[in-house]
């Protein structure tokens, strides 16, 4: 009680200085806000759940600011653990320093410790989303980010009303405890459903109680856009609303060319902009959001759904008697709705603003697949999978070891890299093989010549205004997920993407240098690729990793490392006076 007391004043003060901000004349603000972190009893399917939440709500507040205001969130911390928050598609033009990715840019905060983030939005309109950056904390620690046009104006018809629409999963195993098993090798637990803005909806009841649905009201013939987000750590989704289609306008902080569709597609750590028009007959449907998975290795793998409902004015209660509306969804195990809806979308251009860069400084192949490590001290050991082995994830075959003690940033800037990094994160494999060879799927001779890998903490440098263009390989070595890889501080140019093994002779003719989509999150296809370009004019250390926390914990990942550029407008400012420093137990000092 004392704890969800000392939430409730603080909402109270959080919502007095939220509210007291004010856009003046159009000028930029500053917007405030307080996120406490606590623990909170919740009870779904007939058990209580202990769950880890920003001010006493599941997702957590919505941050709203207006393009060019100044943001600034004092996080207190009263979990008995660290934890950092990352604002997810923010750019960070030269405040990397509160970019808020565990132990790359910053220690974790310290229980009973605060930190505070400062940082301006430029350049950027849309929906973003904000969550915690260390273990799986962001199951459940999350909340929209969203960025309005300074003019109000938008290049597409004026909603009545926009509304965030968060999925994610419901996890009884404690989150923690999740993250121990994962790092141990243990990948069998799943989530018990989906959740559409904290509600698992009425399909997941248990013999006790009946769900609860996430409810949109709406009135005929008005537009509402709907802001989707992924904060799933474990699937992408497919998300429906019977007898509505959507058009596309967004995705990641940027606009699309709009793109009518009956379904949106929406992998871990993506944003999709949607308008949604009320034009059906005045009544009740459901929206449902299902998750996706390949169907190898594992089948069995159980359906994650949550259904809601969108509720019309005027509409009756009992829906006159008449069954409510279900959208038809495809099959659970069916990733091809997933390819085409990502390949249909196009950036809307700006020419002023969005030039794809026509050369290319360095190229990057970087290849996305399983691997495994031997336990403990052993240097040989039984592959396929065998008991004396780690999976493990890879890039160009190494398994990121995140480091447990100390900040990327901190030791960059400080110029004490020696033992904790090293700067020769290859630029391709270390032999080219069928990349999405079926065979690789299972255990067998040709999948155990190439699952040996290692771990280490390998990054790659790149001076201030290179021209780079890296070809994201799924690959379906002991797997065949799909990768949404996400790079912290950029946006990058997604030129194109396809199935089977990337031709450069065949392929890059497919690319669009015209009108490419901006994103922060790209969904590599499952068995294909993706090729994108971006400019390194954003200096500092940039995470790069895979936006599936198993991929993520197992080593998909990596960190650019961008230099200086020749001003102080270009280089990366020292740490601001409310930044704190790691301390010899990995948190921040207090």
């Amino acid at each position: 009680m004392e704890k969800l007391s000392m939430v409730t004043s603080l909402l109270c003060a959080i919502t007095v200085a939220v509210l007291a901000v004010a856009v003046v004349g159009g000028e930029a603000a500053v917007v405030e806000h307080t996120f406490v972190v606590h623990e909170m009893n919740a009870t779904h399917l007939c058990n209580t759940t202990k769950i880890y939440v920003v001010n006493g709500q599941f997702p957590g507040p919505t941050v709203d600011v207006t393009e060019g205001d100044t943001v600034v969130v004092h996080v207190i911390n009263k979990l008995p653990f660290g934890l950092t928050i990352h604002w997810h598609g923010v750019r960070q033009m030269r405040s990397c320093w509160a970019d808020g990715a565990g132990f790359v840019t910053e220690c974790p905060i310290p229980p009973g410790s605060e930190h505070t983030y400062r940082f301006n939005i430029t350049g950027q309109v849309g929906t973003l989303w904000w969550h915690a950056h260390v273990t799986c904390l962001r199951a459940t620690i999350n909340g929209a980010f969203i960025v309005r046009p300074r003019d109000g104006k938008y290049p597409f018809p004026t909603p009545a009303k926009d509304v965030p629409i968060i999925i994610g999963e419901w996890w009884e195993l404690d989150l923690i405890e999740l993250d121990r098993r994962m790092m141990d090798g243990n990948f069998d637990d799943n989530p018990l459903s989906a959740t559409i803005n904290g509600k698992l909806g009425d399909l997941s009841n248990c013999s006790r109680m009946v769900e609860e649905s996430f409810v949109l009201d709406v009135k005929k013939g008005e537009s509402y856009l709907l802001r989707v987000i992924n904060t799933a750590l474990f699937s992408e989704y497919y998300f429906r609303v019977a007898g509505h289609t959507f058009t596309v306008v967004g995705a990641d902080g940027n606009y699309l060319t709009p793109f009518k569709t009956d379904m949106v597609t929406v992998a871990p750590g993506e944003a999709i902009d949607v308008l949604m028009v009320a034009d059906a007959p005045p009544a009740h449907y459901h929206m449902i959001a299902l998750a996706n998975q390949p169907p190898e290795p594992d089948p069995q793998i159980p359906v994650f759904t949550s259904r809601g409902l969108v509720r019309y004015a005027g509409a009756a209660a009992n829906n006159n008697g008449l069954p409510v509306p279900m959208p038809i969804m495809p099959n659970q195990h069916n990733t091809m709705p997933s390819y085409y809806f990502h390949a249909n979308l196009t950036g809307l251009a700006h020419p002023e603003r969005h030039r794809v860069p026509m050369h290319v400084d360095e190229r990057l192949f970087v290849t996305l697949g399983l691997g495994s490590i031997c336990r403990g001290q052993n240097t040989t050991c039984k592959r396929r999978r065998s008991p004396e082995t780690i999976v493990v994830a890879t890039m160009n075959n190494v398994s990121f070891a995140h480091p447990k003690t100390t900040a990327l940033l901190e030791r960059y800037y400080d110029g004490t890299s020696k033992g904790v990094y090293t700067e020769d994160f290859p630029v391709r494999p270390p032999r080219p093989f069928n990349y999405t060879n079926r065979d690789l799927i299972p255990p067998g001779p040709l999948e155990e010549a190439l699952e040996p890998t290692f771990k280490a903490t390998k990054l790659k440098r790149f001076k201030y205004n290179t021209s780079v263009e890296i070809i994201f390989q799924s690959t379906t070595l002991m797997q065949s997920d799909s990768n949404p890889m996400h790079l912290h501080g950029y946006d990058v140019f997604l030129l194109a993407q396809g199935l089977g093994n990337f031709n450069a002779k065949r392929d890059v003719r497919k690319f669009n240098y015209h009108n490419p989509q901006l994103r922060n999150t790209v969904q590599v296809p499952r068995g294909g690729w993706a090729a994108v370009r971006f400019v390194t004019d954003n200096p500092g250390m940039w995470y790069l990793h895979c936006h599936f926390e198993f991929h993520i914990i197992m080593g998909m990942a990596t960190a650019f490392i961008v230099e200086d550029g020749p001003t102080l407008e270009t280089s990366l400012p020292p740490p601001p006076p409310e930044f704190k420093r790691c301390g010899n137990n990995g948190l921040s000092q207090p």
